[in-house]
């Protein structure tokens, strides 16, 4: 029988490299932003207060969170880490609740965080924080709660880095690489109900939200915590360009989030994030 051509053995070598390269979609990370991840031009972080999961889904209180989870990748095997509120904040900016285990303050970290893992590589970061003080020091001031703002924890973190959510931009392509948006302990369904969060996203997120489905750019929705029921199940949400709609079951939580989004960059892995895997399967 005559021997394949070159061409057949060609055909055959790539037909197996496609076959060893079409494994399971949400395997362990890579150190760079391929390997099924993609790297958005832009990544807003928004995390909400202390609702169960089971609180916000199909809860017509929350029409705007639930328009999220219809057209965006939906988690239903989402969790915090711990209880209070600060160390779940810490855990999902570090990788580490820093030895924190309550809501006190002020502390102040030198550790590796995503602020300083985009700075690293050349890239922004910016934190938004409603009702921030001019001082940015203060540990309360009316509705704002420095627990809730984790960057301002960490020295090597630049004052610039950190601004009023006043200053997040309309032209959203004047945001950093990544931020956070911090609302106030009223907007963010920590002292006033769902429904007034829900509101606050829907006025102040939703521009961002259409305008990032069309800009290859990414809006996360998380809670810190639930509300101290079993298992601290929390709803999070995954809406943007590179999304591809649908409810996925794999357990998630504050270390998978940041894991997800320092692979799409290249980043370094800060703490517990090294040991977790990213988010690979929700992909457009």
């Amino acid at each position: 029988m005559r021997p394949p051509g070159r061409i057949a053995v060609l055909a055959g070598a790539l037909g197996l490299l496609a076959a060893c390269s079409g494994g399971s979609t949400s395997g362990s990370g890579g150190s760079g932003s391929g390997g099924g991840l993609p790297r958005p031009a832009h990544v807003v972080v928004v995390v909400l207060e202390n609702q169960a999961a089971d609180a916000v889904l199909g809860n017509p209180s929350a029409p705007y969170l639930n328009q999220l989870a219809r057209t965006g990748a939906q988690f239903t095997d989402s969790t915090a880490i711990t209880h209070p509120s600060q160390p779940n904040y810490l855990d999902l900016f570090a990788g580490s609740d820093q030895g924190v285990t309550d809501d006190s303050c002020p502390h102040s970290f030198g550790s590796d965080n995503l602020a300083t893992e985009l700075a690293a590589k050349g890239l922004g970061f910016t934190g938004y924080a409603e009702n921030l003080p001019a001082d940015r020091s203060s540990c309360a001031a009316g509705e704002y709660a420095r627990k809730h703002v984790p960057w301002l924890d960490f020295s090597n973190v630049p004052a610039g880095d950190s601004a009023p959510f006043t200053a997040f931009p309309t032209d959203f392509n004047r945001l950093p690489t990544v931020s956070w948006v911090i609302p106030n302990l009223c907007d963010d369904a920590h002292d006033c109900p769902l429904s007034t969060a829900d509101g606050w996203l829907r006025t102040h997120l939703d521009p961002y939200v259409q305008w990032a489905r069309q800009h290859d750019s990414l809006l996360i929705t998380t809670f810190d915590e639930n509300d101290g029921s079993p298992g601290n199940r929390i709803a999070t949400f995954f809406d943007g360009g590179p999304v591809r709609i649908g409810s996925y079951g794999e357990p998630i939580d504050h270390f998978t989030v940041l894991r997800t989004v320092e692979d799409m960059y290249g980043l370094g892995h800060a703490g517990a994030a090294a040991d977790a895997a990213p988010v690979r399967d929700v992909w457009n």
